[in-house]
């Protein structure tokens, strides 16, 4: 996720920086994941290349059919092994995104409430984790950004002292004109200047 996109949006900085931050933590996380995999696997490697060499040091064929059959079976299980790794991490970033960009709050909250070995098992995850999110939005909406206009004021919300008349600032003490004057010295101004 590129920053500029962000601020296209029109995000303040301090927004952009949240998400960057987050974003970053979870392509650390993803990295981190990635590199003990690709760690794994070289190590599996490693083992059948050692199976190999073994096998080709074996003069006696019945006793190297059956070291041949074990390894063959163990090499197939690492490679089960790792795939399933890979399919895990995939899903567990897909529904880490999808969770995010539902406006979640917490995403371990969220998917503590989620059925997320029926969603792993789903033949269509994209949609069923969307449906999923939609219903549990609907179930625990604190747990989901708001959306109402109050989170981004567009004026001023000072309080009654902002919207006064002429003859309200005159009947004012020096308090009350102070008070004004520090929240909104453009209106103290103007009010002033009409006396």
């Amino acid at each position: 996720m590129k920053r500029s996109f962000l601020e296209a949006m029109g995000l303040e900085k301090e927004q952009i920086d949240k998400i960057m931050d987050e974003n970053s933590a979870d392509i650390g996380k993803a990295k981190q994941d990635f590199e003990s995999i690709k760690q794994e696997l070289e190590s599996t490697k490693e083992q059948l290349s050692t199976a190999n060499q073994t096998i080709d040091g074996f003069k006696d064929y019945d006793q190297v059919k059956a070291q041949v059959g074990e390894y063959k079976e163990k090499f197939e299980q690492s490679k089960a092994d790792y795939e399933q790794k890979i399919a895990d991490m995939q899903f567990s970033t897909s529904l880490e995104a999808a969770i995010s960009a539902a406006g979640a709050r917490n995403v371990k909250a969220v998917q503590a409430l989620l059925d997320v070995n029926a969603l792993r098992q789903s033949k269509d995850q994209t949609a069923d984790i969307k449906a999923a999110l939609e219903a549990c939005q609907k179930e625990n909406d604190y747990l989901f950004g708001s959306r109402e206009p109050i989170n981004n004021p567009v004026g001023p919300t000072g309080g009654p002292i902002l919207g006064i008349t002429k003859e309200e600032f005159r009947k004012l003490g020096y308090k009350e004109r102070l008070e004004l004057k520090q929240k909104d010295p453009q209106k103290y101004e103007a009010l002033k200047g009409e006396q």
